[in-house]
């Protein structure tokens, strides 16, 4: 594995894969590797012929309330996790490298952006499309990997690579579980030992609401009741919202059809976690 952190050279080492035809896939992080992202590696690695990951904390996607020098960074520790798990170009630029002098130009979502978390994050994924567009001219990947577990932002990348003709194909990965259903996140260790054991409740609301699905339900209203009871009913957490839109486009529905998604968060003492599933009516 080799770690480049500078744009001349990624570019210039991009070129030389291109000419050798080799297929690029490519996983954007801000970093802090966890498990989600080594899924998406470990995906990445089976399906292209080089992998390359980017480790950069973006200052243009946190907001005014949101601490950017706060944001956890441990790059010898990333470093290591990429390089066992099959990396081969850890694309590591510093802020000065990214942004050298303020943008004259910057990416501004229109829509899929004003629901679920988007609606409390104003001009969050501005920034998160402002540099997917820089780090998708720097890699150049073929294909281009995110978690569901962020489905609004897979939603948000789904646009941008449509809207601007880039010659990428998005591949979602699922989310990543415990073996009781709760979607990993490194928010799960605030939970206290109580909220532990009711945050499974929230995933089984969402199959239980597959189920009606499965039976015939078709009004959004009517399962949104059953999920938002289910929660209230077994967990001590503070609902934030239960929302269910068309996919990836994010409409509302009154009644489901085609492809939808279910998504949900909820607040404990000191965790928000959020979960979601898509399927097919």
């Amino acid at each position: 594995m080799i770690v480049i952190s500078t744009i001349n050279e990624m570019q210039q080492y991009i070129k030389v894969a291109k000419k050798q035809e080799q297929t690029i896939g490519f996983v954007p992080t801000m970093g802090y590797l966890h498990e989600g992202h080594l899924t998406l590696m470990n995906k990445a690695r089976t399906e292209n012929d080089l992998l390359v990951v980017s480790i950069f904390v973006n200052p243009l996607q946190f907001g005014p309330n949101e601490d950017f020098d706060a944001y956890p960074r441990d790059f010898a520790r990333d470093e290591a996790l990429a390089k066992n798990n099959g990396v081969d170009v850890l694309f590591y630029p510093s802020t000065e490298e990214m942004y050298p002098s303020e943008m004259s130009l910057t990416a501004s979502v229109k829509s899929r952006v004003n629901v679920l978390c988007g609606r409390t994050r104003n001009g969050h994924f501005n920034g998160v499309a402002t540099v997917l567009i820089k780090l998708f001219n720097i890699v150049q990947p073929d294909r281009a990997y995110f978690g569901l577990k962020d489905a609004q932002q897979v939603a948000v990348v789904d646009g941008l690579i449509k809207d601007f003709n880039f010659p990428i194909t998005l591949v979602p990965v699922e989310i990543v579980r415990e073996e009781d259903g709760l979607a990993k996140s490194s928010r799960n260790v605030n939970l206290t030992v109580k909220e532990r054991e009711e945050a499974p409740r929230l995933y089984e609301s969402l199959q239980l609401a597959k189920t009606e699905i499965e039976n015939g339900q078709n009004k959004t209203e009517a399962i949104i009741d059953l999920i938002q009871e289910h929660i209230t009913k077994h967990t001590s957490g503070e609902i934030d919202y239960v929302e269910v839109y068309q996919y990836p486009e994010l409409q509302p529905l009154e009644f489901l059809t085609g492809k939808i998604i279910i998504a949900i968060a909820v607040k404990f003492t000191k965790a928000r976690l959020i979960d979601n599933i898509t399927l097919v009516v």
